[in-house]
């Protein structure tokens, strides 16, 4: 199990990213992904489309997403949490990165598909449906990471 203070930080940076880094001492580096949290926030319209997914209207969610700015959202999510992780002095052991960088995957191509993939007849939008991803990707990440580890007797 990682260190409290490594997972204080990835807790920090699921809150917003960048705060795990200003509570580890990175200031440039955390300001900068805040600014671009901020940035692909508004550009992609992310809290209307958070609030309107919240009340059900997925039509309306998806007629406010700019996608070309929300597909980056993951990346800069995940690869936050995981600097944030690492540079507390948590994910020393190989591979330990591959459960975030396949959920920051899956989430992508969850955002993707959203406007059009139901699930169980369920039009799940822009919101719930990558949130959905992240589990799966998680899944294949520690899969993943386990397997290598194995055959590379780590």
């Amino acid at each position: 199990m990682a260190n409290k203070d490594a997972i204080e930080k990835l807790l920090w940076s699921i809150a917003l990213p960048g705060f795990g880094q200003l509570l580890n001492g990175k200031y440039i580096k955390g300001i900068v992904l805040i600014f671009l949290e901020f940035l692909i926030n508004v550009q992609g319209n992310f809290n209307k489309v958070i609030l309107l997914s919240f009340h059900g209207e997925m039509e309306k969610s998806i007629q406010q997403a700019d996608f070309q700015w929300l597909m980056f959202y993951p990346c800069l999510y995940f690869f936050a949490m995981w600097d944030a992780y690492k540079d507390a002095g948590g994910g020393k052991k190989p591979y330990s990165f591959l459960p975030f960088v396949f959920s920051a995957y899956f989430v992508t191509v969850g955002t993707i598909y959203s406007s059009k993939l139901t699930l169980f007849s369920v039009w799940l939008g822009p919101i719930w449906l990558p949130i959905l991803c992240v589990i799966p990707g998680l899944l294949v990440g520690f899969l993943l990471q386990r397997t290598l580890r194995k055959k590379l007797v780590i």
